[in-house]
């Protein structure tokens, strides 16, 4: 068999094919979607049990789990599943794959799709002229799909001919009589076949051809079986080399998931291949075991379906009660690195096949922890203030300081992300999102320079030996308090839709804000002019308590920017239930 620089051009050609594809369904489909993405994926994987079912109906339907595995993992890496819900999800997927096992053995064929591509190009076609955009959505849904699967035709008729030359693994013959050390070597053959062909459903089939001819038994090929289970888990995992950590741990799951399947299975191989013949032979008149006088290669297709599905419907039934188990330790073994001493984006990846909605869902769960990280300064702050040992006053300093320079650099790499994402094709609704998410970045940022002044004008405080009354204490306490529930309504603001965003409570902690301050300000100026407090007191005092203030300020630019400012703000205050002032 011959494999030059041209079929290997070819070869990475196909790939493109299939890879733009992907894609540009990828994109039609998040378009048509939109904004109620979030909530479809929600209704699809709302528990484990349904998560299940929608991995194993949209592996049923595309016919590759690997390709499920990669789409969730991407979703993942967004935001949009969570890991538990994930990994519902890909256990469907095993179940899903194993249909292509029966197409082939019960119709000697896969359904090519591809055969029916054009047509579907032809019906996409002229809607992309349409000037209603939901209809350009659906063309390149249409469009995006044949040529996904043009692309796998292409890809399949590219990758070197394994299948059309089985004789090439005659070799593996010498090996089948080995016992368990067989059953071993056969499952790392079978794991190493996918890893080639980069496709459980190919490996099968190959398993079956070989099968079939007779070079190796029934129990040999299970045990390959077993090994395309664990190969068919590289490609998620090559998907999330460049995703986030949510990613890596998705990805991580399925290969517990798939492993721990393979390693109980081989405990108990030669009893349950008995079993699977005992059926066979009791119920179907079916003989696949070649220890058997009634053997008959042709029954081997169907009691290695049958051992596939078996297989991953046992093993699905005893882990799917694991899930919460499985997702601790994946989050054990892959820790996050994007805390506070070593900061980095969690969520903004790159390299994942993603669409303007998936990154702009990435860019919001960046933005929820940007907000987390500025209420840990505000509470820094409030520590700050009260304590009173030297020491553990410069490690609050010093820990302030390296969150304001995290929110410095938070808003750097966010705002490159969004503006490169502006480049992009976007939707209106995406493109107003996108200028949202920019003035809420600088917003955030403001924040982090305003504790951190704050932080500066106590360290003066510290180094001058000036203390507060407890008056002065309990007025910053004050003002802190709105300034927290001011970012906590903010923070119910981030994942609503534009117009959903109710702005009457943050608006009425604001108008408090204010007026405290004022109230403040003038009761402060009352005591330094009687005596009571001193003149430099008075004037840090002044300046923290403008601080809280003007940290209020932004808070409310952020739900309004996230809101964008569709709604009148008047109107609604005043038709709006109202705070009362303690």
């Amino acid at each position: 068999m011959d494999f030059g620089f041209v079929d290997f051009l070819q070869l990475i050609g196909a790939l493109g094919f299939f890879i733009f594809g992907m894609k540009e369904m990828s994109d039609g489909i998040q378009k048509v979607a939109g904004s109620k993405m979030r909530d479809i994926l929600s209704a699809m994987t709302s528990n484990r049990f349904l998560g299940l079912l929608t991995g194993f109906l949209v592996t049923a339907l595309v016919q590759s789990s690997s390709a499920t595995t990669v789409m969730i993992v991407s979703f993942v890496n967004a935001g949009l599943l969570s890991l538990v819900q994930s990994i519902g999800v890909i256990m469907g997927a095993n179940i899903g794959t194993t249909i292509t096992a029966w197409l082939i053995s019960i119709l000697g064929f896969k359904v090519k799709i591809s055969a029916v591509a054009l047509p579907i190009i032809a019906i996409g076609f002229p809607m992309l002229f349409s000037s209603n955009t939901k209809w350009n959505s659906w063309a390149q849904v249409l469009i995006g799909f044949a040529i996904l699967f043009m692309g796998l035709e292409e890809l399949k008729n590219s990758v070197p001919d394994l299948k059309s030359n089985p004789q090439i693994l005659s070799f593996l013959q010498n090996y089948a009589h080995l016992g368990y050390l067989s059953t071993f070597i056969f499952i790392i053959v079978g794991t190493v076949i996918t890893l080639v062909v980069q496709s459980s459903s190919a490996a099968m089939a190959l398993t079956l051809v070989m099968c079939y001819e007779g070079w190796i038994p029934f129990e040999l090929a299970a045990a390959m079986v077993l090994g395309e289970n664990i190969g068919t888990t590289i490609t998620a995992n090559l998907a999330a080399l460049v995703g986030n950590v949510h990613a890596k741990r998705a990805a991580g799951a399925h290969f517990i998931f798939n492993v721990f399947g393979v390693a109980w299975m081989f405990l108990v191989f030669p009893f349950f291949l008995k079993g699977i013949a005992w059926y066979m032979g009791n119920y179907m008149n079916m003989f696949p075991s070649t220890e058997s006088s009634s053997f008959n290669a042709e029954h081997i297709p169907i009691a290695l379906s049958m051992f596939h599905t078996s297989f991953n419907i046992l093993n699905v039934l005893v882990l799917i009660w694991f899930v919460p188990f499985i997702a601790k330790v994946v989050t054990k073994v892959i820790p996050s690195k994007g805390d506070d001493e070593d900061f980095s984006l969690e969520f903004i990846g790159r390299g994942l096949l993603k669409t303007p909605e998936i990154s702009l869902v990435e860019v919001e769960n960046e933005i929820i922890k940007f907000a987390k990280l500025n209420l840990k300064g505000v509470n820094k702050i409030s520590e700050l203030i009260e304590e009173t040992e030297l020491k553990n006053q410069q490690k609050l300093i010093k820990k302030i300081k390296e969150y304001e320079e995290h929110t410095d650099l938070i808003e750097l790499k966010v705002g490159e992300f969004l503006m490169g994402l502006s480049r992009s094709e976007l939707s209106n609704e995406s493109s107003r999102r996108v200028q949202s998410f920019l003035a809420v970045v600088n917003h955030m940022e403001s924040i982090g320079d305003i504790y951190y002044q704050m932080s500066r004008s106590i360290e003066q405080k510290i180094a001058k030996k000036i203390w507060f009354e407890e008056s002065h204490r309990i007025d910053l306490r004050e003002m802190r308090d709105l300034v927290i529930q001011g970012m906590k309504l903010m923070m119910k603001t981030i994942s609503q839709n534009p117009e959903d965003i109710k702005l009457i409570q943050a608006t009425e902690v604001e108008k408090i804000l204010n007026t405290k301050r004022d109230k403040f300000r003038a009761k402060n100026f009352k005591r330094i002019e009687k005596g009571k407090v001193s003149l430099e007191a008075g004037l840090i005092y002044m300046d923290l308590i403008s601080g809280y203030e003007r940290m209020g300020d932004n808070v409310i630019h952020v739900s309004q920017a996230l809101r964008g400012d569709h709604l009148d703000l008047e109107d609604e205050i005043a038709t709006g239930p109202k705070l009362t002032e303690e």
